[in-house]
């Protein structure tokens, strides 16, 4: 059972983890050890809500797939025990953004004295480099 907030829960048969062989440099230990993970979460399957589902899917993820399956690679770590916890943390991250519903932003406008004083500066700063001109003596 992975818990991301105490409302939202997923079942373990929801999340597929696999061992891989890592890439990049560790020598003969990433050639010989599969401490990679790769998690595949089909968040169309998922028992999350639909308005959740639709949130993350709207998102422009590039590790979401066509199909609506997110895929995460974790490597980062030696142990194939951390990189799945890196990874399971990582998935829950994701779908803890996908809860957050962001404010609508109210328009506003300027009052009459701060739009005064905006120009006040900018008149001050337009004299301010009117007097770095060149000097004429005569």
């Amino acid at each position: 059972m992975i818990v991301i907030n105490k409302h939202i829960h997923l079942n373990d048969k929801e999340v597929e983890l696999h061992p891989m062989r890592a890439q990049g440099a560790g020598g003969q230990n990433v050639n010989k050890v599969s401490s990679a993970i790769h998690l595949r979460f089909d968040i169309v399957a998922s028992s999350l809500s639909d308005a959740v589902k639709q949130r993350l899917l709207d998102s422009k993820d590039s590790r979401i797939s066509k199909e609506g399956v997110l895929i995460i690679k974790a490597q980062q770590h030696r142990t194939q025990e951390r990189n799945k916890l890196d990874a399971i943390e990582r998935l829950k991250d994701f779908i803890k953004k996908g809860t957050e519903v962001s404010k609508t932003r109210t328009p506003t406008k300027p009052s009459r004295s701060a739009k005064r004083k905006r120009t006040d500066s900018k008149v001050q700063r337009g004299r301010t480099k009117a007097l770095r001109g060149k000097v004429d003596f005569e």
